[in-house]
């Protein structure tokens, strides 16, 4: 299937548009940290797009006590499909609907696919409890908002690998919102906008990822913070460990404006 990233963007944001009204009531009505689209894409195109992704083999692994997934964001190592789906949400057209949705005029692409690109889960992955780096990866823009489009067909509630958000830390209530196949969600990423993914039990989460970035900091004051996990309630030696990690790890970034590790999770041209 011969599709590039302007026709996908298209479809994209006529789909997108074809919605917005009931787009900008659902970010409203959760207090701008969220909205969901099912069925964006013709699911004979979705399916394409899952058909195409790599062997978690040929992928990075991250694995830790934070997550246990697989990532890459060098999208040039396989289907040209998915580069193309990837840079599809980054055309004008895509970040002008989302920016009606949103209520903002102030949102930025990032070529550099810094955490963004394709990421896939198989059963046992997970990742706990975290927010986002709160910039890119020159620190010279706030991340605003994180994009998962989910392409596993007939991913079911009972597959797990669902996103989950906790509007009032991790210590509060969740919502959780199913990965299901063909489904957009657009997420705020600010210094409340904690989120995790329950444990995989399906064969393969696959999704494609992308961060919008804003001049101006959500909160309208300026702050930093590394990415930082936290454990869930039924973890607690977990939450110590990790906070405790966060801390060192922002401490050093404080010190070192670009950290000591250069990141892999970009795309370098």
């Amino acid at each position: 299937m011969n599709i590039d990233r302007q026709q996908l963007a298209t479809l994209i944001s006529e789909r997108l548009g074809g919605r917005r009204e009931s787009l900008q009531r659902q970010w409203k009505e959760s207090g701008g940290s969220h909205f969901v689209i099912d069925d964006l894409l013709d699911p004979a195109l979705t399916r394409e797009i899952y058909n195409r992704f790599p062997e978690p083999s040929t992928m990075m692994v991250r694995r830790s006590l934070r997550e246990f997934k697989h990532v890459a964001a060098q999208m040039d190592s396989f289907d040209s499909i998915l580069e193309e789906i990837v840079f599809g949400f980054q055309q004008p057209t895509v970040l002008d609907e989302v920016g009606q949705i949103v209520d903002s005029d102030d949102l930025f692409p990032d070529s550099r696919l810094y955490a963004g690109g394709i990421s896939l889960m198989t059963p046992g992955q997970f990742l706990n409890p975290h927010l986002d780096n709160s910039h890119d990866a020159t620190r010279q823009r706030y991340r605003a908002l994180n994009l998962l489009f989910y392409v596993t067909p007939d991913w079911k509630k009972e597959s797990g690998g669902h996103l989950e958000l906790w509007p009032q830390g991790v210590d509060g209530p969740q919502t959780v919102i199913e990965s299901r196949f063909n489904r957009l969600v657009v997420m705020a990423t600010n210094l409340t906008s904690w989120h995790s993914v329950c444990e995989v039990r399906g064969e393969r989460r696959c999704c494609v990822s992308n961060y919008y970035f804003s001049d101006k900091p959500p909160t309208g004051v300026e702050y930093f913070h590394v990415t930082s996990f936290r454990g869930r309630p039924e973890q607690p030696l977990r939450d110590l460990a990790l906070r405790t990690d966060a801390a060192l790890r922002s401490g050093i970034r404080k010190i070192f404006r670009k950290g000591i590790v250069e990141t892999r999770h970009i795309y370098k041209k």
